[in-house]
Protein backbone atom coordinates (compact mmCIF):
# COMPACT_ATOMS: atom_id res chain seq x y z
CA UNK A 1 0.00 0.00 0.00
CA UNK A 2 1.08 3.45 -0.96
CA UNK A 3 1.76 4.54 2.93
CA UNK A 4 3.68 1.06 3.27
CA UNK A 5 5.78 1.47 0.43
CA UNK A 6 5.70 3.57 -2.46
CA UNK A 7 8.59 5.27 -5.31
CA UNK A 8 9.24 8.80 -6.60
CA UNK A 9 11.38 8.45 -9.71
CA UNK A 10 12.41 10.93 -12.63
CA UNK A 11 12.92 10.51 -16.09
CA UNK A 12 13.25 12.31 -19.21
CA UNK A 13 11.79 12.22 -22.56
CA UNK A 14 13.82 12.42 -25.77
CA UNK A 15 12.69 13.88 -28.62
CA UNK A 16 11.06 10.86 -30.04
CA UNK A 17 9.04 10.48 -26.98
CA UNK A 18 10.68 7.84 -24.81
CA UNK A 19 11.54 7.48 -21.13
CA UNK A 20 15.46 7.78 -20.73
CA UNK A 21 17.57 8.35 -17.62
CA UNK A 22 14.73 7.25 -15.27
CA UNK A 23 16.54 7.64 -11.24
CA UNK A 24 14.48 6.55 -8.44
CA UNK A 25 14.59 8.95 -5.47
CA UNK A 26 13.22 7.75 -3.29
CA UNK A 27 10.90 5.08 -1.89
CA UNK A 28 11.23 1.12 -1.13
CA UNK A 29 9.84 -1.91 1.02
CA UNK A 30 10.56 0.75 4.00
CA UNK A 31 10.05 3.71 2.86
CA UNK A 32 6.53 5.72 1.52
CA UNK A 33 7.16 8.49 -0.68
CA UNK A 34 4.23 10.48 -1.75
CA UNK A 35 2.70 14.03 -3.25
CA UNK A 36 5.60 14.57 -5.65
CA UNK A 37 5.65 17.99 -7.26
CA UNK A 38 7.95 20.32 -9.36
CA UNK A 39 8.44 23.67 -6.83
CA UNK A 40 9.17 26.82 -8.82
CA UNK A 41 13.09 26.61 -8.23
CA UNK A 42 13.14 23.85 -10.08
CA UNK A 43 13.45 21.17 -7.65
CA UNK A 44 11.33 18.67 -7.51
CA UNK A 45 9.51 18.15 -3.86
CA UNK A 46 8.10 15.39 -1.94
CA UNK A 47 7.02 14.04 1.34
CA UNK A 48 8.70 10.76 2.49
CA UNK A 49 8.34 9.17 6.07
CA UNK A 50 12.17 7.60 6.06
CA UNK A 51 12.81 9.52 8.96
CA UNK A 52 9.73 7.79 10.60
CA UNK A 53 7.62 10.71 10.20
CA UNK A 54 6.22 11.85 6.86
CA UNK A 55 8.87 15.14 5.79
CA UNK A 56 9.59 17.57 2.93
CA UNK A 57 12.54 16.88 0.88
CA UNK A 58 13.86 18.13 -2.62
CA UNK A 59 15.74 16.95 -5.03
CA UNK A 60 17.54 19.32 -7.15
CA UNK A 61 18.83 17.50 -9.53
CA UNK A 62 21.68 16.17 -7.88
CA UNK A 63 20.86 15.57 -4.63
CA UNK A 64 17.63 14.90 -2.34
CA UNK A 65 17.64 17.07 0.94
CA UNK A 66 15.58 17.73 4.20
CA UNK A 67 13.25 20.82 3.54
CA UNK A 68 12.29 20.87 7.26
CA UNK A 69 12.64 17.97 10.44
CA UNK A 70 9.24 17.92 11.88
CA UNK A 71 7.62 15.49 14.63
CA UNK A 72 4.30 14.97 12.95
CA UNK A 73 3.25 13.87 9.62
CA UNK A 74 2.99 16.53 7.02
CA UNK A 75 0.92 13.78 4.03
CA UNK A 76 -2.31 11.97 5.23
CA UNK A 77 -2.46 8.22 4.51
CA UNK A 78 -2.70 7.85 1.18
CA UNK A 79 -6.57 6.18 0.64
CA UNK A 80 -7.15 8.63 -2.40
CA UNK A 81 -5.61 10.25 -4.85
CA UNK A 82 -4.87 13.66 -5.60
CA UNK A 83 -3.87 14.73 -1.96
CA UNK A 84 -2.01 17.90 -1.80
CA UNK A 85 -0.60 18.61 1.42
CA UNK A 86 2.18 21.57 1.08
CA UNK A 87 1.68 24.20 -1.31
CA UNK A 88 4.34 26.87 -2.97
CA UNK A 89 3.70 31.14 -1.85
CA UNK A 90 4.98 33.29 -4.55
CA UNK A 91 8.17 34.64 -2.03
CA UNK A 92 9.70 31.47 -1.60
CA UNK A 93 7.75 30.06 1.29
CA UNK A 94 6.29 26.31 1.47
CA UNK A 95 2.98 26.21 3.58
CA UNK A 96 1.98 22.75 4.83
CA UNK A 97 -0.55 20.60 6.84
CA UNK A 98 0.85 18.94 9.82
CA UNK A 99 -0.93 16.41 11.60
CA UNK A 100 0.07 15.44 15.26
CA UNK A 101 -2.31 12.59 16.18
CA UNK A 102 -5.98 13.85 16.07
CA UNK A 103 -4.68 17.64 15.22
CA UNK A 104 -3.51 19.62 12.15
CA UNK A 105 -2.14 22.54 12.16
CA UNK A 106 -0.56 25.13 9.19
CA UNK A 107 2.84 25.55 9.37
CA UNK A 108 4.87 28.09 6.98
CA UNK A 109 8.27 26.45 5.95
CA UNK A 110 10.77 29.67 5.65
CA UNK A 111 13.32 28.94 3.15
CA UNK A 112 16.19 28.36 5.34
CA UNK A 113 13.56 25.18 7.59
CA UNK A 114 12.52 27.48 9.97
CA UNK A 115 9.20 26.15 10.82
CA UNK A 116 6.33 28.59 11.90
CA UNK A 117 2.62 27.95 13.10
CA UNK A 118 -0.38 29.84 11.75
CA UNK A 119 -2.81 31.05 14.16
CA UNK A 120 -6.45 29.40 12.56
CA UNK A 121 -9.43 28.45 14.36
CA UNK A 122 -8.64 25.45 12.63
CA UNK A 123 -8.22 21.94 14.06
CA UNK A 124 -8.50 19.70 11.21
CA UNK A 125 -7.55 20.56 8.07
CA UNK A 126 -7.98 17.77 4.88
CA UNK A 127 -5.06 17.42 2.33
CA UNK A 128 -6.54 19.54 -0.16
CA UNK A 129 -4.62 22.55 -0.20
CA UNK A 130 -4.48 25.02 -3.08
CA UNK A 131 -1.95 28.21 -3.25
CA UNK A 132 -2.01 31.47 -5.16
CA UNK A 133 0.35 33.84 -4.53
CA UNK A 134 0.55 34.24 -0.73
CA UNK A 135 -2.85 33.28 0.09
CA UNK A 136 -4.12 29.69 1.08
CA UNK A 137 -8.07 28.14 0.22
CA UNK A 138 -8.04 25.44 2.67
CA UNK A 139 -10.90 23.19 4.23
CA UNK A 140 -10.82 23.63 7.84
CA UNK A 141 -13.10 22.87 10.80
CA UNK A 142 -13.42 22.39 14.83
CA UNK A 143 -15.04 20.53 17.11
CA UNK A 144 -17.27 24.04 17.26
CA UNK A 145 -17.43 24.06 13.80
CA UNK A 146 -18.05 22.39 10.38
CA UNK A 147 -16.07 21.81 7.73
CA UNK A 148 -15.64 25.17 5.35
CA UNK A 149 -14.03 26.20 2.82
CA UNK A 150 -11.24 29.40 3.57
CA UNK A 151 -9.04 31.57 2.15
CA UNK A 152 -5.88 32.04 4.50
CA UNK A 153 -3.89 35.36 3.93
CA UNK A 154 -0.53 35.30 4.67
CA UNK A 155 1.59 37.75 3.20
CA UNK A 156 1.47 40.51 6.56
CA UNK A 157 2.51 39.58 10.17
CA UNK A 158 -1.08 39.36 10.79
CA UNK A 159 -2.61 36.46 9.33
CA UNK A 160 -6.47 37.00 7.56
CA UNK A 161 -9.20 33.99 7.25
CA UNK A 162 -11.98 34.75 5.15
CA UNK A 163 -14.87 32.24 5.02
CA UNK A 164 -15.82 31.09 1.49
CA UNK A 165 -18.60 28.61 2.22
CA UNK A 166 -19.80 26.81 4.92
CA UNK A 167 -22.18 23.52 4.50
CA UNK A 168 -25.86 24.17 4.72
CA UNK A 169 -26.69 23.20 8.22
CA UNK A 170 -23.75 25.66 9.82
CA UNK A 171 -26.82 27.36 11.21
CA UNK A 172 -26.14 24.33 13.68
CA UNK A 173 -23.02 25.14 14.73
CA UNK A 174 -24.38 27.57 16.85
CA UNK A 175 -26.70 25.07 18.83
CA UNK A 176 -24.93 23.65 21.96
CA UNK A 177 -22.39 20.83 21.20
CA UNK A 178 -20.06 18.28 22.90
CA UNK A 179 -16.63 19.56 22.69
CA UNK A 180 -14.25 16.52 23.05
CA UNK A 181 -10.94 16.84 25.81
CA UNK A 182 -7.81 14.24 25.47
CA UNK A 183 -7.37 11.60 27.59
CA UNK A 184 -3.70 9.94 27.26
CA UNK A 185 -4.35 6.18 28.92
CA UNK A 186 -0.97 3.95 29.42
CA UNK A 187 -1.60 0.25 28.56
CA UNK A 188 0.28 -2.69 29.56
CA UNK A 189 3.13 -2.64 27.32
CA UNK A 190 4.21 0.71 28.67
CA UNK A 191 2.51 2.52 25.35
CA UNK A 192 0.16 5.42 26.04
CA UNK A 193 -2.87 5.59 23.45
CA UNK A 194 -4.73 8.93 23.20
CA UNK A 195 -8.53 8.94 23.14
CA UNK A 196 -10.93 11.80 22.22
CA UNK A 197 -13.71 12.54 25.03
CA UNK A 198 -16.70 13.70 24.42
CA UNK A 199 -18.68 14.00 27.50
CA UNK A 200 -22.93 14.38 27.44
CA UNK A 201 -24.06 17.57 26.12
CA UNK A 202 -24.37 19.91 28.90
CA UNK A 203 -22.87 17.59 31.40
CA UNK A 204 -21.48 19.10 34.85
CA UNK A 205 -17.54 19.00 35.38
CA UNK A 206 -18.28 15.45 37.69
CA UNK A 207 -20.32 13.76 34.81
CA UNK A 208 -20.78 10.45 34.81
CA UNK A 209 -23.07 8.68 31.92
CA UNK A 210 -23.12 5.19 29.53
CA UNK A 211 -20.14 5.05 27.21
CA UNK A 212 -19.86 4.43 23.58
CA UNK A 213 -16.34 3.67 22.91
CA UNK A 214 -15.58 3.96 18.85
CA UNK A 215 -12.64 2.30 17.24
CA UNK A 216 -12.55 4.16 13.68
CA UNK A 217 -11.62 2.33 10.01
CA UNK A 218 -8.95 1.93 8.46
CA UNK A 219 -7.02 0.93 10.67
CA UNK A 220 -4.82 3.31 9.59
CA UNK A 221 -7.47 6.34 9.82
CA UNK A 222 -7.29 8.57 12.98
CA UNK A 223 -9.73 10.41 15.64
CA UNK A 224 -10.72 13.54 14.51
CA UNK A 225 -10.89 16.78 16.10
CA UNK A 226 -13.51 18.24 14.30
CA UNK A 227 -17.36 18.60 14.90
CA UNK A 228 -18.49 14.91 14.27
CA UNK A 229 -22.32 15.01 14.18
CA UNK A 230 -22.75 11.37 14.88
CA UNK A 231 -20.62 11.65 18.13
CA UNK A 232 -23.29 14.53 18.87
CA UNK A 233 -26.33 12.68 17.89
CA UNK A 234 -25.55 10.22 20.87
CA UNK A 235 -24.21 13.24 23.52
CA UNK A 236 -27.88 14.72 23.08
CA UNK A 237 -29.02 12.30 24.13
CA UNK A 238 -27.43 11.25 27.58
CA UNK A 239 -24.09 9.12 26.14
CA UNK A 240 -20.67 9.83 26.36
CA UNK A 241 -18.15 9.17 23.30
CA UNK A 242 -14.64 8.32 23.07
CA UNK A 243 -12.58 8.02 20.04
CA UNK A 244 -9.88 5.73 20.30
CA UNK A 245 -6.37 6.23 18.30
CA UNK A 246 -5.35 2.43 19.05
CA UNK A 247 -2.29 1.08 17.69
CA UNK A 248 -2.14 1.37 13.99
CA UNK A 249 -3.40 4.73 13.62
CA UNK A 250 -1.82 7.28 11.65
CA UNK A 251 -0.62 10.95 13.15
CA UNK A 252 1.99 8.71 15.56
CA UNK A 253 4.83 7.82 13.03
CA UNK A 254 5.26 5.38 10.77
CA UNK A 255 6.69 2.57 13.53
CA UNK A 256 3.47 3.13 15.61
CA UNK A 257 1.65 3.11 12.02
CA UNK A 258 2.66 -0.97 11.24
CA UNK A 259 3.11 -2.35 14.57
CA UNK A 260 -0.88 -3.74 14.42
CA UNK A 261 0.82 -5.91 11.67
CA UNK A 262 0.18 -9.25 12.51
CA UNK A 263 -1.27 -8.11 15.41
CA UNK A 264 -4.78 -6.77 14.49
CA UNK A 265 -8.17 -7.74 16.81
CA UNK A 266 -5.32 -8.26 19.86
CA UNK A 267 -3.68 -4.55 20.21
CA UNK A 268 -6.26 -2.55 18.79
CA UNK A 269 -8.85 -4.22 20.80
CA UNK A 270 -6.45 -4.22 23.83
CA UNK A 271 -6.19 -0.06 23.72
CA UNK A 272 -9.85 0.13 23.15
CA UNK A 273 -10.58 -1.58 26.05
CA UNK A 274 -7.68 0.16 28.29
CA UNK A 275 -9.66 3.25 27.56
CA UNK A 276 -12.68 1.62 28.63
CA UNK A 277 -11.02 0.35 32.01
CA UNK A 278 -10.01 3.87 32.77
CA UNK A 279 -13.03 5.26 32.45
CA UNK A 280 -14.97 2.94 34.41
CA UNK A 281 -11.77 2.99 37.37
CA UNK A 282 -12.45 6.91 37.26
CA UNK A 283 -15.93 7.07 37.93
CA UNK A 284 -17.03 8.48 34.07
CA UNK A 285 -18.49 5.49 33.01
CA UNK A 286 -21.28 3.19 34.64
CA UNK A 287 -21.20 -0.22 34.92
CA UNK A 288 -22.74 -2.44 32.62
CA UNK A 289 -23.42 0.15 30.14
CA UNK A 290 -19.77 0.86 28.35
CA UNK A 291 -20.71 -0.26 24.67
CA UNK A 292 -17.74 -0.51 21.80
CA UNK A 293 -18.76 0.41 18.13
CA UNK A 294 -17.06 0.57 14.60
CA UNK A 295 -16.92 0.46 10.73
CA UNK A 296 -15.26 -1.74 8.38
CA UNK A 297 -11.75 -2.80 10.23
CA UNK A 298 -13.49 -0.75 13.34
CA UNK A 299 -16.21 -3.20 13.23
CA UNK A 300 -13.70 -6.19 13.39
CA UNK A 301 -12.34 -4.50 16.39
CA UNK A 302 -15.62 -4.11 17.94
CA UNK A 303 -16.80 -7.63 17.53
CA UNK A 304 -13.45 -9.26 18.51
CA UNK A 305 -13.95 -6.78 21.77
CA UNK A 306 -17.07 -8.74 22.60
CA UNK A 307 -15.32 -11.80 22.10
CA UNK A 308 -13.34 -12.03 25.27
CA UNK A 309 -14.69 -11.14 28.80
CA UNK A 310 -14.09 -7.52 29.16
CA UNK A 311 -15.26 -3.73 29.86
CA UNK A 312 -17.88 -4.23 27.05
CA UNK A 313 -21.91 -4.65 27.29
CA UNK A 314 -22.69 -4.86 23.80
CA UNK A 315 -20.83 -4.27 20.29
CA UNK A 316 -22.24 -2.62 16.90
CA UNK A 317 -20.57 -3.78 13.74
CA UNK A 318 -20.93 -1.50 10.71
CA UNK A 319 -20.02 -3.05 7.23
CA UNK A 320 -17.78 -5.52 9.25
CA UNK A 321 -14.33 -6.90 8.16
CA UNK A 322 -15.44 -10.70 10.14
CA UNK A 323 -12.93 -12.82 8.38
CA UNK A 324 -9.38 -11.50 7.20
CA UNK A 325 -8.58 -14.24 5.31
CA UNK A 326 -11.87 -14.41 3.51
CA UNK A 327 -11.70 -10.80 3.18
CA UNK A 328 -8.22 -10.45 1.41
CA UNK A 329 -9.70 -12.17 -1.70
CA UNK A 330 -12.82 -10.70 -1.95
CA UNK A 331 -11.60 -7.02 -1.02
CA UNK A 332 -10.81 -4.67 -4.12
CA UNK A 333 -7.68 -5.63 -5.43
CA UNK A 334 -6.12 -2.30 -4.12
CA UNK A 335 -6.65 -3.07 -0.87
CA UNK A 336 -5.61 -7.01 -1.17
CA UNK A 337 -2.05 -6.05 0.21
CA UNK A 338 -3.06 -4.34 3.24
CA UNK A 339 -5.58 -7.17 4.06
CA UNK A 340 -2.36 -9.61 3.57
CA UNK A 341 -0.59 -7.49 6.23
CA UNK A 342 -2.70 -6.67 8.76
CA UNK A 343 -3.59 -10.70 8.95
CA UNK A 344 -2.38 -13.31 11.20
CA UNK A 345 -3.49 -11.83 14.49
CA UNK A 346 -6.43 -12.95 16.54
CA UNK A 347 -8.35 -14.57 12.87
CA UNK A 348 -11.87 -15.01 12.23
CA UNK A 349 -14.84 -13.65 14.40
CA UNK A 350 -16.16 -16.90 15.64
CA UNK A 351 -20.00 -16.63 16.72
CA UNK A 352 -19.10 -19.11 19.42
CA UNK A 353 -16.78 -16.33 21.35
CA UNK A 354 -19.41 -14.02 20.74
CA UNK A 355 -19.99 -13.08 24.99
CA UNK A 356 -22.07 -9.86 24.30
CA UNK A 357 -25.12 -8.64 22.73
CA UNK A 358 -24.27 -7.65 19.04
CA UNK A 359 -26.37 -5.54 16.09
CA UNK A 360 -24.72 -5.76 12.73
CA UNK A 361 -25.62 -2.80 10.36
CA UNK A 362 -24.53 -3.73 6.60
CA UNK A 363 -24.91 -2.55 3.20
CA UNK A 364 -26.32 -5.54 0.83
CA UNK A 365 -24.50 -3.85 -1.48
CA UNK A 366 -20.72 -3.11 0.07
CA UNK A 367 -18.11 -4.42 -2.24
CA UNK A 368 -15.32 -3.91 0.37
CA UNK A 369 -17.15 -6.15 3.23
CA UNK A 370 -19.15 -8.38 1.41
CA UNK A 371 -22.36 -8.83 3.51
CA UNK A 372 -22.31 -12.19 3.06
CA UNK A 373 -19.91 -12.82 5.83
CA UNK A 374 -22.23 -11.11 7.62
CA UNK A 375 -24.96 -12.86 7.72
CA UNK A 376 -22.88 -16.12 7.99
CA UNK A 377 -21.99 -14.88 11.57
CA UNK A 378 -25.95 -13.70 12.03
CA UNK A 379 -26.88 -17.66 11.39
CA UNK A 380 -24.30 -18.85 13.62
CA UNK A 381 -25.07 -16.46 16.52
CA UNK A 382 -28.25 -17.43 16.15
CA UNK A 383 -27.86 -21.15 16.14
CA UNK A 384 -26.15 -20.89 19.08
CA UNK A 385 -28.83 -18.84 21.17
CA UNK A 386 -27.10 -15.47 20.88
CA UNK A 387 -29.62 -14.26 18.55
CA UNK A 388 -27.81 -10.79 17.12
CA UNK A 389 -29.62 -7.82 15.87
CA UNK A 390 -29.37 -7.14 12.02
CA UNK A 391 -29.62 -4.54 9.85
CA UNK A 392 -29.35 -4.90 6.29
CA UNK A 393 -29.46 -1.63 4.30
CA UNK A 394 -30.32 -2.53 0.46
CA UNK A 395 -28.46 -0.81 -2.66
CA UNK A 396 -26.04 0.34 0.37
CA UNK A 397 -22.19 0.13 0.08
CA UNK A 398 -19.67 0.38 2.59
CA UNK A 399 -20.08 3.49 3.27
CA UNK A 400 -23.33 3.64 5.78
CA UNK A 401 -22.45 7.01 7.17
CA UNK A 402 -22.62 9.13 3.89
CA UNK A 403 -25.70 6.90 2.16
CA UNK A 404 -29.16 8.08 2.72
CA UNK A 405 -29.70 5.24 5.47
CA UNK A 406 -27.25 6.70 7.82
CA UNK A 407 -30.09 8.49 10.25
CA UNK A 408 -31.87 4.68 10.21
CA UNK A 409 -28.39 3.73 11.11
CA UNK A 410 -28.07 5.92 14.18
CA UNK A 411 -31.03 5.19 15.47
CA UNK A 412 -31.12 1.03 15.07
CA UNK A 413 -27.60 1.89 17.17
CA UNK A 414 -29.78 4.08 19.91
CA UNK A 415 -32.25 1.51 20.27
CA UNK A 416 -29.47 -1.68 20.86
CA UNK A 417 -27.93 0.70 24.00
CA UNK A 418 -30.82 1.38 25.37
CA UNK A 419 -32.59 -2.34 25.20
CA UNK A 420 -28.84 -3.81 26.43
CA UNK A 421 -29.33 -0.92 29.66
CA UNK A 422 -32.81 -1.83 30.19
CA UNK A 423 -32.38 -5.35 29.98
CA UNK A 424 -29.23 -4.58 32.58
CA UNK A 425 -32.04 -2.85 34.62
CA UNK A 426 -34.46 -5.07 35.05
CA UNK A 427 -32.09 -7.61 35.97
CA UNK A 428 -30.69 -5.87 38.54
CA UNK A 429 -34.30 -5.11 39.50
CA UNK A 430 -35.14 -8.74 39.81
CA UNK A 431 -31.75 -9.51 41.87
CA UNK A 432 -32.90 -7.46 44.15
CA UNK A 433 -36.35 -8.56 44.33
CA UNK A 434 -34.74 -12.43 44.84
CA UNK A 435 -32.73 -10.76 47.79
CA UNK A 436 -35.67 -9.47 49.77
Amino acid sequence: MPWDACEVWTASYSPQGEVENPVKLAGGPEESAVEPQWGPDGALYFVSDRSGWWNLYRWNGLEVETVASIAGECAAEPWELGYTSYGFLDDGRIVAVVQEGPRHRLVVIEPDGTVRPVDLPYTSIKPYLAVRGTTVALIGSSPTAAPQVALVDLAGADVRVEVLARPEHAGLDRTRVSTPTELRVRVASGREVLALVYPPTDAAADWRAPVIVRAHPGPTASCQLRLDWQAQFFTSRGFAVVDVDYLGSTGYGRVFRESLYGRWGLDDVGDCAAVAVHLLSTGRAVPGQVFIRGASAGGYTALHAVAENGPFAAATAVSAIVDPDRWAQTVPRFQRAHAMRLGGGAGPVRAADVQRPVLLIHGTADEVAVVEDVRELAEELTSLGMVPEVLLLPDVGHYVATSDRAGAALEAELTHYRSVMGGAANNQQGSHRGNR
